[in-house]
């Protein structure tokens, strides 16, 4: 079979089911796992190439759009797309504008979860149309039971009296976005509280003037569509408020910038992220169970 996936997540979770060598077109911004290098780009960014992505857009690729030429030549018989609503330029009603005569029997799939049992689905999504369905089956037991067991730990913590710190996550920093769709779930399945991030819904701009009075004891900076490196580059020229040290994370050096691929992509490593955050919760129960150098702290 020949595939070609538009969303980074996809294509992690195409290589996780071992069909690398079925892959013959990804996005412009799908970059793990390694093994993809030399797959055609059949994708560009689209509008301002110095901006950063929406939060009110697909987080996983941005403004973008198709290069037509290339996707018809990959000549796939699958397609993974975002679904209509996304935003991205690139759901599924444009893949099949693209492919125009050419589509033939091409399946054109469009994956859009916004909880971790909607990422799951997409696993056994994708396996069902490859052709994969064992293997995604197996995939997905792995997944769960490394989700169960961070779960059960952090229940364990509960017991021994580990109280759950309040948290503000923000995917953008001016303006500041709370966060949104599965993120607030991460949150809470590894310990957390989320003051002011909604479980399903889309990220959502909020001031910080909302952020003081919430007074977070921890901050998490996560911005959409870069790695740590950029994000803490940002970070470093983002104007704070005035009163950015009233507020109790700062004043606690309890201010954290975290690579936002771990958040922002809906597949495999969604796990890792929470295995991340349990981590930077409760330090004395969570001992090195983040991807290395996934996080950072902000040191005022």
């Amino acid at each position: 079979m020949r595939i070609v996936s538009l969303l980074p997540s996809a294509t992690e979770i195409i290589c996780a089911l071992g069909l690398r060598d079925e892959l013959v077109g990804i996005s412009h911004c799908c970059d793990y796992p390694p093994e993809i290098d030399g797959v055609a780009v059949v994708t560009r960014p689209a509008g301002n190439p110095g901006q950063a992505p929406s939060p009110f857009i697909d987080n996983e690729i941005g403004p973008a759009e198709l290069d037509v030429q290339s996707l018809r030549a990959a000549q796939p018989d699958l397609v993974i797309a975002r679904d209509v609503t996304a935003g991205s330029g690139l759901d599924s009603r444009r893949v099949r504008e693209a492919l125009g005569e050419s589509a033939g029997d091409t399946v054109v799939v469009s994956l859009d979860p916004a909880s971790l049992e909607g990422i799951f689905h997409s696993v056994a999504t994708i396996g069902s149309m490859a052709e994969a369905e064992d293997d995604a089956m197996e995939l997905l037991e792995e997944l769960r039971e490394e989700l169960g067991d961070l779960e059960q730990r952090v229940s364990l913590r509960r017991d021994e009296g580990v109280r759950a710190p309040r948290v503000v996550l923000l995917t953008a920093l001016e303006p500041p976005f709370a966060s949104g769709r599965w993120i607030p779930e991460q949150i809470r399945r590894a310990g957390g509280w989320d003051l002011l991030g909604r479980e399903g819904d889309a990220a959502s701009p909020v001031t910080w003037e909302t952020v003081r009075d919430v007074d977070p004891e921890m901050l998490l900076i996560a911005p959409v569509g870069m790695h740590l490196p950029a994000a803490k580059r940002l970070f470093a020229r983002a104007q704070l408020p005035e009163f950015w040290h009233d507020i109790e994370a700062v004043r606690q050096r309890r201010v954290f910038i975290i690579e936002p691929v771990y958040f922002e992509r809906p597949g495999p490593r969604i796990v890792d992220g929470l295995a991340m955050l349990a981590e930077i919760f409760d330090s004395d129960g969570f001992i090195e169970t983040s991807p290395p150098g996934s996080w950072t702290p902000v040191m005022e």
